[in-house]
């Protein structure tokens, strides 16, 4: 197919030789399968912010690094050289994380490249070749899930470990990719794992005040999801469970969770916390909705 207007700068570049089609179009980019060489990747396309649904981005840009003070004036004020480096900065926070999590060790695309606002990625596929599928359109067995579900918890102590928190993560952008690692074969019964994507709302563990709600949301999606398939997990509490461990320097990513919590009195305001998570489940209900509308 025509390359896109925002690909053709990269076909001039070398970096892309061939756009093969479109795969999505989501609130945030549009995705497109390409050639580069013998090598089939995916271009990731960021939409501009006045064509973005993504709501509440000032909690995720909360305290994120900005070149200078006159950047930071400037994306203040809201002026147009700041909301410029604004959008610059918003795209690149997925490249940043990416690559900080692919070196942690984390399930994620590998990144080759971001030129002109487009991220040139790996393309992650199922066992067929073909583009791998979301967890929200699988079906597990309560054996998968179980495995899926210690591996998704196991990811995301790895990510926080690594000082991130994905802010947004559900069934609706973690993939079931197909791999040939022995690793993997045994911690899941089969040839199936879990790779996590779209992470330009990712924030900072210790530098942003909401990372510890967006963190509880993240395990709760996780649990109330594989829930479905295994009705155990919606008892379990991991979300706490690992906050706790973090807060208190302990831990890593060989800790070993239980999935059950027990608050210390005053120590934490849980009432507030479980009322953050069922404000995101009720958000994510929305936005599910809008997915099956659209």
């Amino acid at each position: 197919m025509k390359a896109p207007p925002r690909l053709q700068s990269l076909v001039e570049e070398g970096l892309i030789d061939t756009v093969v089609r479109q795969l999505m179009s989501g609130k945030e980019a549009m995705v497109y399968v390409v050639r580069c060489g013998e090598d089939t990747r995916c271009a990731k396309i960021y939409k501009e912010a006045t064509h973005r649904s993504f709501r509440q981005a000032v909690d995720y840009t909360e305290n994120r690094k900005v070149k200078n003070s006159r950047t930071a004036r400037a994306m203040a004020k809201g002026s147009k050289y700041g909301r410029q480096e604004q959008e610059a900065a918003w795209q690149s926070a997925e490249v940043d994380a990416l690559y900080r999590l692919a070196a942690a060790g984390v399930r994620v695309p590998q990144p080759y490249n971001f030129h002109d606002g487009v991220l040139l990625m790996e393309l992650v596929t199922d066992a067929h070749g073909d583009a791998a599928p979301r967890l929200n359109d699988v079906a597990f067995s309560p054996q998968a899930a179980r495995a899926h579900h210690a591996t998704l918890v196991a990811e995301v102590v790895r990510m926080l470990c690594a000082g991130v928190v994905h802010g947004d993560l559900s069934e609706f952008n973690i993939l079931l990719a197909h791999s040939d690692n022995a690793v993997g074969r045994e911690a899941n019964g089969g040839t199936d794992v879990p790779v996590i994507i779209d992470l330009p709302q990712a924030v900072d563990a210790a530098g942003n005040n909401h990372a510890q709600r967006m963190l509880l949301r993240d395990v709760a999606n996780l649990r109330d999801f594989f829930g479905q398939f295994a009705p155990e997990l919606r008892a379990t509490a991991y979300g706490p469970e690992i906050w706790t461990l973090y807060q208190a320097g302990l831990l890593t990513n060989d800790t070993v969770l239980t999935g059950h919590y027990t608050p210390v009195a005053g120590a934490v305001d849980l009432t507030s916390v479980l009322r953050e998570i069922d404000d995101a489940r009720d958000e994510d209900a929305a936005r599910r909705l809008r997915m099956a509308m659209g």
